[in-house]
């Protein structure tokens, strides 16, 4: 089970995305940016409000859904294991995966605080389009983020980030693969894990 998974794992994210619709390409730059730029804005709006903790992580959950191809994104972090899972796993996963990721990402966010979020390069790559954008921070080097953007679901949405190189999508199903493991396959204990995560 673990190598099968370490195999998909390690396949390229572009593999799953060739069989969408011709039509996916109706998005263009300027409404990959304006999407972007959007979210930028509303995350800015997050780091710099006066909220609590735990009413940030509420709008940064709100922003991911809002912005983000939820049903994709904990599809692909499910990886194999969506193939057993019901379907009420599969809706208590995603549920619980939105608070997890809002949490994790949210933190990562707040050293945003005094910086400045910019576009610095869109570039349309198969099917779908790739934001660049650059997180200048005090004391520190510049953060380069980029977005993967699509209108699969007929909504532009993103579908994957990497933040310092780091790819969400791959990253989060290797964690959740070894939650799994640690579980000895109990989709429910992995879910319980996820939902005391966020």
């Amino acid at each position: 089970m673990m190598n099968r998974r370490n195999i998909l794992i390690a396949l390229p994210l572009a593999a799953g995305l060739l069989n969408w619709p011709q039509s996916v390409i109706a998005i263009d730059s300027a409404r990959a940016e304006r999407l972007i730029n959007a979210l930028l804005q509303d995350i800015n709006d997050v780091v710099y409000s006066s909220s609590s903790e735990a009413s940030k992580t509420a709008e940064f959950k709100d922003i991911f859904r809002r912005y983000s191809d939820v049903s994709y994104i904990a599809a692909y972090v499910m990886g194999v294991e969506a193939r057993r899972a019901t379907k009420t796993q599969k809706a208590a996963f995603s549920q619980a995966f939105q608070s997890y990721i809002a949490k994790k990402y949210g933190k990562r966010f707040h050293e945003f605080t005094d910086g400045r979020l910019e576009v610095k390069d869109v570039r349309a790559v198969k099917r779908w389009y790739e934001v660049d954008t650059l997180a200048h921070l005090p004391n520190s080097q510049p953060l380069e983020i980029t977005f993967f953007v699509s209108d699969r679901t007929g909504e532009d949405l993103f579908f994957n980030m990497f933040v310092g190189g780091i790819n969400l999508l791959l990253n989060e199903r290797a964690e959740v693969g070894a939650l799994i493991d640690k579980n000895r396959g109990d989709i429910d204990a992995m879910i319980r894990e996820i939902e005391n995560l966020s």
